[in-house]
């Protein structure tokens, strides 16, 4: 795989992976437990996750490290098993791609608050994110991306650890946003102008949003961070809002719908089109064909 930077400055057109979450619930994993115990228990899943998103035509492939930061890990007192979590997710991606796709490294929020909001220092946020990232790259992988924040400051501390830990390691920073009648603001009142700022004075490499909308939502996003930024865009959005039956989540956009928008995001500058929750191996398929098709 050439240098991913280099690529998206050649206006290459990728293709990231879909939602991990609700794939591992296909394979058993239960609401309520932590989805990195996978990593523990079951890695030979991950492996059979990352190979259906790599045949299905994945360009990047994510870890399942969304919630392996050691402050996250600490609400199921798994703290203390924060390498081996991290180690083996990189290890089981790295296993099935080779180097036929990047390895992404997910960086989820700490769900902890900063001060004055709740009680957590800066610091502590900061050296919770450097550690699972020290062991990331140690392990490997190719891509940090710090993804479904919604604190700017949360956000720029786990890009700034990032880039301490390995400086020519590429970082994507994705923030979720909501529908207002203002425009589009994240639950902690950032909007995206704000967020482009933020995020590129951190030093993130690559820019966009994540989790949240469907498609069509995620179409006026990226128009709106394309008009404040000049970095790469990725954008990843959910199969639509879920609706719950049986107890479980059931998402309305199907493979064609979003491949159909994706061309919209192609021709709105975006770098990188992956899914998000609901999205599935199929998704990723019908978005590689558009992709393929559209992107000259």
């Amino acid at each position: 795989m050439k240098n991913l930077l280099k690529r998206l400055k050649n206006e290459e057109v990728l293709v990231a992976d879909g939602a991990m979450g609700t794939m591992l619930m296909d394979f058993g994993f239960k609401p309520g437990e932590p989805p990195e115990s996978f990593n523990l228990t079951h890695p030979e899943v991950l492996e059979e996750i990352a190979s259906l998103y790599l045949d299905a035509g994945a360009d990047i492939i994510q870890t399942n490290t969304f919630g392996a930061s050691p402050l996250k890990l600490s609400f199921y007192s798994l703290e203390d098993k924060t390498e081996e979590i991290n180690r083996n997710a990189v290890l089981s991606v790295r296993k099935v791609v080779g180097d036929r796709a990047f390895v992404s490294a997910s960086c989820g929020p700490s769900g902890k608050l900063l001060k004055p909001y709740g009680d957590t220092e800066p610091e502590q946020i900061y050296n919770s994110f450097e550690r699972q990232i020290n062991i990331l790259i140690s392990s490997g992988v190719d891509i940090i991306c710090v993804e479904t924040m919604t604190d700017l400051k949360e956000a720029r501390l786990a890009v700034k650890a990032a880039k301490t830990v390995s400086p020519s390691t590429p970082v994507m920073a994705t923030m979720t946003f909501d529908p207002t009648p203002r425009g589009f603001y994240t639950v902690m009142g950032t909007n995206i102008e704000d967020a482009v700022k933020g995020l590129e004075k951190a030093g993130a490499d690559i820019i966009g949003s994540n989790c949240g909308n469907g498609i069509e939502n995620m179409i006026k996003i990226a128009k709106e961070f394309r008009e404040s930024s000049r970095l790469p865009l990725i954008i990843q959005s959910n199969a639509g809002i879920p609706e719950i039956k049986d107890n479980k989540p059931v998402y309305p956009e199907t493979p064609e719908f979003m491949a159909e928008k994706a061309k919209d995001l192609i021709l709105s500058g975006v770098s990188i089109i992956g899914g998000c929750c609901g999205t599935t191996p199929e998704h990723t398929r019908e978005i590689r064909r558009v992709v393929d098709r559209y992107h000259v």
